[in-house]
C-alpha cells in the first residue's frame, strides 16, 4: 500500500505562488504516473498536472504556463509550483500515484492523498 500525504496549501491573494508537496510512503518505489487533482465546491474533480516515471509532464490548459510538476526522487516527493494564482484556482487539490495506460488527467488514479486546501482570493 501506498500513502501520499500532500502539504503547503493555505489563502494567498489572486497574483501569488504556492507550492504543494506531496509525500510518498513507500520506499524505494516509483510510481508510472503521478498526478495532481483538483475539486472546487459543486465542481467535478478536474485533473491539474501529471508526471510520468521518465518525466513526461502533461498539463490542464487552464493551468499551462502558470503551474509545473516536478519529482524529487531522492527525497520520492512530488512538488506543483503554482504560480499567478487565480481565484478559479481555489479548489482541494490531491495527490494520486499510479495509472497503467498512460499518465492521463483522467480521474482512475490507484492511490489518492487527503488533499490540500487552496484557497485564492
Amino acid at each position: 500500500h501506498v500513502q501520499l500525504v500532500e502539504s503547503g496549501g493555505g489563502s494567498v491573494e489572486a497574483g501569488g505562488s504556492l507550492t504543494l508537496s506531496c509525500a510518498v510512503s513507500r520506499s524505494p518505489y516509483t510510481a508510472h504516473c503521478m498526478a495532481w487533482f483538483r475539486q472546487a465546491p459543486g465542481k467535478e474533480r478536474e485533473g491539474v498536472a501529471s508526471m510520468s516515471s521518465d518525466g513526461r509532464t502533461t498539463y490542464a490548459e487552464s493551468v499551462k504556463g502558470r503551474f509545473t510538476i516536478s519529482h524529487d526522487k531522492a527525497k520520492n516527493t512530488l512538488f506543483l509550483q503554482m504560480n499567478s494564482l487565480k481565484p478559479e484556482d481555489t479548489a482541494m487539490y490531491y495527490c494520486v500515484a499510479e495509472r497503467y495506460g498512460g499518465c492521463k488527467l483522467v480521474a482512475d488514479y490507484t492511490y489518492w492523498g487527503q488533499g490540500t486546501q487552496v484557497t485564492v482570493s
